[in-house]
């Protein structure tokens, strides 16, 4: 893969061309990369509603049938169901870690084996996360080990 960057301050916004011999697998994972970086989610905290960036959420997970998105400025609750949250985020960044657990995969600092097949992520914030060993697979195919 060859990366051509251009520089032109008359442009109004920034333009992606992707030129590519075929729409594989990796070339499609890259477009929702791109797609994701500026996807917008809502997020209510203290009777206000904030627009988060999805690249900033660190991690989303549920407690009492609810919804919450973790970010290095606070703890959100969104209306989205997670199976809904990983439908808008899928193909991007952002991978499951459990049953009631999202991760920005772009937000993780380090990864740790653990006992019983496990792995422990250490966000960039210090946080520490443990990801179910039955979605373990896909943290690893994520860093090209499978």
């Amino acid at each position: 893969m060859r990366i051509e960057i251009i520089e032109d301050p008359a442009l109004a916004e920034v333009t992606v061309t992707l030129r590519c011999p075929a729409l594989d697998g990796p070339t499609a994972r890259l477009v929702a990369s791109l797609r994701a970086f500026e996807q917008k989610l809502t997020g209510l905290r203290g009777g206000r509603t904030f627009l988060l960036d999805a690249a900033d959420i660190l991690y989303a997970d549920t407690a009492d049938k609810k919804v919450f998105l973790y970010t290095e400025g606070g703890v959100y609750e969104t209306p989205l169901r997670l199976y809904e949250l990983e439908e808008r985020l899928c193909g991007g960044s952002f991978l499951r870690a459990g049953k009631s657990a999202l991760v920005n995969f772009d937000q993780v600092q380090s990864l740790r084996p653990e006992f019983g097949g496990r792995l422990e992520l250490t966000l960039k914030n210090g946080e520490r996360l443990l990801v179910n060993r039955q979605y373990v697979p896909g943290f690893k195919q994520k860093l090209g080990l499978l």
